[in-house]
């Protein structure tokens, strides 16, 4: 028996070293983090005994669950083939091969061990146990919803819909786009504007972007803003302001002069922050007289019962989405939307969804005006936006669907309705009221001590909004029932219920629907918002647009610079829970202790991977990230008293938003070459360095490079630019292939964005969300950014840049995907992440050089983690151009490379460490069969203009027609190589779109009822 008990012993207890001790606790034997010591017990034993045992329990109970094998992959075997076939015998010496010497990370990264993916959600539930969840009715822009149970399981919890691509392949995004298209007709039908955006980032940076279209318009240099806007949304717009040259004034409506015509546009919030509802038309009127744009922050739910702007004159509407079906999500993400009149949808930022037609003359969906991108226009791009809120415009657009028009105007009454309640018991209580006419917000004069009343509130477990003047604020939101109604009157120290204050007003008091402000016009009447009301209709309508769509679900998506990697069940779990989901991003940061936990571990892990000193999650996107790291160098000079460096240098092979970015930082851009190599020119560097040393601020790199190669001097560039007085801003969106292997801050950068949407597995949602963090040195770290609403734990010497987004942490709620990842794969891990990625690139482009050039390579012959294939020949020999080649693809049911980018008439491939070799012979092998069939035409034994890339993608309408004219077979049109099975096919929608229609004919919004009237109205006014 003592022999079997020690036996157990070294199980479960650690053996003899531990015996008459308590187990360490959770991880703490795995060098995680341990329990601390009970009060009076023993501290955990690091004996050479305990190591003893501990080697015992590593043998025989090893972890059965590494998630890095289910992450990546390719197996041993496949990784050995694929070594072979590139002609190295390990993956050390790949890395050899790849990653330059001087910047190699010579030791592990030091971080927890990988935590088994089947404890990881018990883990991390323990940490959002810690949050607290009150009841929050502090309004600014965040409410309450509830969230239709359907909209959750089929869209945000689906891969089918969370892992598409942007839609910039619409014969495979037809899906997405129609439901984008829904959104964009839903924001312009609720708001009374012309033409909307498929989504922005925030309502804050909405209204940054509303600032910049109306000094573009008419380039003059003031900008009134209402100070009754929400507090965020100012700070947002003051911020952007301070790095460009636009100058902005705080004033009320009757201060605002725009006599002078030097006032390019004015922003009011409608409703105001304080919850007041004013005619703000006497105000347009004058702007306009003047040559001023009007702008208008407002909210969709509000304006279902409420006089929509686009009735009393205003150029630009703007706002959050985020009531329409979304959660609170301690911040984001949430779909801000923007809506502009037609005259002006040529400046306004962002995608937008329009209707074209296809090779068949079929009306379908694509990206419309997309030459206003930032990857064609630069500096001169319209905005630097990529990554928007797609994955939550859906969820917007499908909870209007599901309402309709009748069911908003409920909610919105619902909601004001007890708003009312609510404001008449406070008023018999003995509080005075600030305005009388309201939607769903108060501001309340307190006729007792305010102390009281957050005393009660307190024991309620109920969050206000407190004013700076010592007013409270309360906000309602759909999810207020009559049980909230009784707290709060009672909070206020009301003696009535709710029921007898409602059965005091009678029905004479009706708010908003007894005054002019009551909205008249009709909305939401075409067809798709008036049929999928009940929960058979709008899952078989989800359903039906997820089918037409390729995600990862369906195959690899090869973009190069996008890293569509596996975004893993058990990471994506934890972003529905309401610990995480219905915490107002403004509550006290006490009761979000758990969130704050995240944080710190995430900033711990992300400074180790990096080599930077402090992280800011605030920026929620990769480009508001590039923005927030160039403004921190600037306001970094400007400390210094060096605000003459404005001189910011690009290199070619920079990513596409860099330019837009460092333009809206007040940066000139001065592009550097590349040279044949694909590298940066060191001549050319040389030069304007030395041409621009006196105003130099920075440099944009972006690492490995666009071109898909580590570049040997990047600790001689980074060098050069210190030397000169400059900084250099490293893009972190090629990270993946970087960690555990060499660290940006190390070599020699002081600031990179990190796309958490790729390197760490945030999925990308159909275009959306992302979160871009900056990682800093140390130098850089008191001008990170800030917030008005809620005070950052900045360094004690801080000069904060401003507030780059609305929420003080960004999009937090997506935050728990990078941390789960980040836990499970370990240090190990994720080198093994980064290595594989690289070996996946580099054994493609060898099975591939044989039929395409490769563009770039580094400088021993190899590829970082993509690479690029020269296309442009094939236009001489073939006829055939890159997108030939793309739209080819689809036919063998993958989604295309990145095209004609950063090299026009190229094709980008980035394979991932996820996907294994059988996937990456599937995608080889259709890209040499495809070249097999440019070969035919070059050696003219297919038609140059009639032929299976020129007419591709092949419908199943196509394939399936009685009429089959082309010169080569259905077999080969639809089924071109064996994998390619008719029970697995995937089957685009649409045949090959036409832009340039798309763009002359500019349509954004659903077609009017007259399309949906039947056969019978069709036939009645015939005979009339």
């Amino acid at each position: 028996m003592q022999t079997c008990a020690r036996w157990w012993g070294r199980l479960v207890g650690r053996g003899a070293a531990l015996a008459g001790k308590k187990p360490p606790g959770r991880w703490g034997w795995r060098g995680q983090q341990s329990a601390p010591a009970a009060a009076g017990g023993s501290a955990p034993n690091t004996s050479a005994a305990a190591s003893e045992s501990s080697r015992y329990i590593e043998q025989l109970l090893p972890r059965h669950d590494d998630f890095s094998q289910r992450h990546i992959g390719p197996r041993d075997k496949e990784k050995r083939e694929m070594l072979q076939s590139v002609g190295l015998a390990s993956i050390d010496e790949l890395i050899d091969r790849t990653v330059p010497p001087s910047i190699r990370l010579r030791r592990p990264l030091e971080m927890d061990d990988h935590i088994c993916e089947n404890e990881i959600l018990e883990t991390l539930h323990n940490i959002a146990s810690k949050n607290k969840i009150w009841r929050s009715y502090m309004g600014m822009g965040y409410y309450n919803s509830s969230v239709p149970q359907a909209i959750v399981r089929n869209l945000l919890e689906n891969a089918g819909w969370v892992t598409q691509y942007t839609p910039y392949q619409p014969e495979v995004s037809q899906g997405r786009l129609e439901s984008l298209l829904n959104y964009q007709t839903m924001v312009c039908d609720i708001t009374g504007m012309d033409v909307a955006n498929a989504s922005l980032l925030d309502e804050g940076t909405a209204a940054a972007e509303a600032m910049q279209l109306c000094h573009r318009h008419n380039k003059r240099r003031k900008f009134y803003v209402d100070v009754r806007c929400h507090p965020q949304t100012i700070a947002v717009v003051q911020t952007r302001a301070n790095y460009s040259s636009v100058v902005i004034e705080l004033k009320l409506p009757h201060e605002m002069d725009f006599s002078g015509k030097e006032v390019s546009g004015v922003l009011f919030q409608y409703p105001d922050t304080e919850g007041k509802v004013e005619d703000f038309t006497e105000l347009v009127d004058r702007a306009h007289q003047n040559g001023t744009l009007v702008c208008c922050a407002t909210d969709l739910l509000a304006l279902c019962i409420l006089r929509p702007p686009g009735e009393f004159g205003v150029d630009v509407a703007l706002g959050n989405s985020q009531r329409f079906g979304v959660p609170l999500c301690y911040g984001g993400p949430h779909a801000a939307f923007f809506a502009v009149k037609e005259n002006l949808v040529r400046m306004m930022p962002g995608r937008m969804v329009g209707v074209t037609r296809d090779a068949n003359g079929k009306e379908v969906y694509r990206l419309a005006l997309q030459t206003r991108e930032q990857h064609i226009r630069r500096d001169k791009a319209t905005s630097n936006i990529c990554t928007a809120q797609a994955l939550l415009a859906n969820m917007a657009a499908m909870y209007g669907i599901y309402h309709g028009s009748n069911g908003l105007k409920h909610i919105a009454r619902r909601v004001h309705n007890a708003t009312l309640i609510l404001a008449e018991g406070l008023k018999q209580a003995g509080h005075t009221l600030q305005h009388d006419l309201f939607f769903d917000t108060l501001k309340i004069q307190c006729g007792c001590a305010v102390k009281e009343v957050f005393d009660r509130a307190s024991q309620r477990q109920i969050n206000f909004r407190i004013y700076s003047d010592g007013t409270i604020g309360v906000s309602l939101d759909e999810t207020v029932t009559e049980r909230d109604l009784d707290d709060l009157l009672w909070i206020f120290g009301c003696e009535s219920s709710s029921e007898l204050v409602a059965e005091s007003m009678g029905e004479e008091t009706r708010g908003i629907l007894s005054t002019a402000f009551k909205r008249t016009s009709k909305f939401l009447t075409h067809q798709v918002f008036n049929s999928y009301h009940s929960e058979t209709n709008i899952v078989r309508y989800m359903k039906r647009l997820e089918n037409k769509d390729i995600s990862l679900v369906h195959s690899m998506i090869p973009l190069g610079s996008c890293t569509m990697k596996l975004n893993s069940s058990s990471e994506l779990t934890p972003i529905t829970w309401k610990e995480f989901a219905n915490i107002h991003p403004f509550v006290p940061l006490d009761q979000a202790q758990g969130y704050q936990q995240l944080f710190r571990e995430l900033e711990r892990d992300l400074c180790e991977i990096t080599g930077y000193d402090k992280i800011s999650f605030q920026p929620n996107s990769g480009a508001q990230g590039e923005y927030a790291g160039l403004t921190a160098i600037k306001a970094y000079l400007n400390a210094k008293g060096e605000r003459q460096r404005n001189v910011c240098l690009i290199p070619k092979s920079a990513h596409g938003t860099n330019p837009a970015s460092a333009q809206m930082a007040g940066m000139k851009i001065q592009p550097v070459e590349v040279d044949k190599n694909g590298n940066i020119d060191i001549a050319h560097l040389k030069a304007m360095v030395d041409k621009h040393k006196d105003n130099l601020a920075a440099i944009m790199i972006t690492y490995p490079s666009t071109n898909g190669v580590f570049e040997e001097n990047i600790s001689d560039v980074c060098d050069l630019i210190h030397k000169h007085g400059g900084q250099v801003y490293l893009d972190g969106a090629n990270m993946n292939a970087q960690v555990g292997l060499c660290r940006p801050g190390d070599y020699g950068s002081d600031v990179s964005h990190l796309n958490l949407h790729k390197t760490f597995c945030i999925p990308h949602g159909g275009g959306g969300p992302g979160m871009g963090p900056i990682g800093v040195k140390n130098h850089l770290v008191p001008y990170l950014p800030s917030h008005p609403v809620l005070a950052l734990q900045l360094d004690k010497d801080a000069c904060p840049l401003g507030t780059i987004s609305a929420a003080p942490w960004g999009s937090s709620a997506i935050l728990p995907i990078s941390w789960a990842y980040i836990k499970m794969m370990g240090g190990k891990g994720l080198k093994h992440a980064s290595e594989i990625a690289i070996l996946n690139a580099n054994y493609m482009a060898k099975r591939l050089e044989k039929h395409y050039k490769v563009l770039f390579r580094g400088a021993r012959g190899y590829v970082a983690h993509e690479f690029i294939l020269d296309a442009r020949p094939f236009k001489k020999t073939a006829n055939v151009e890159a997108v030939d080649v793309a739209k080819r693809l689809q036919d063998y049911g993958f989604h295309a490379p990145t095209m004609s980018w950063p090299v026009a008439g190229t094709l980008m491939i980035e394979p991932t460490e996820s996907e294994d070799k059988a996937e990456l012979d599937r995608f080889c092998d259709a890209m040499i069969n495809i070249r097999q069939e440019i070969a035919e035409i070059e050696e003219g034994r297919m038609d140059s203009t009639v032929n299976p890339l020129k007419m591709s993608p092949h419908t199943l309408t196509c394939i399936t027609s009685p009429n089959w004219d082309r010169p080569y077979s259905r077999e080969v049109a639809a089924f071109p190589l064996p994998f390619v099975k008719p029970e697995s096919k995937f089957w685009p929608t649409i045949a090959r779109i036409d832009d340039i229609y798309g763009d002359q004919h500019l349509v954004c919004t659903c077609p009017p009822m007259e399309v949906y009237e039947s056969p019978f109205s069709e036939q009645k006014r015939a005979s009339s």
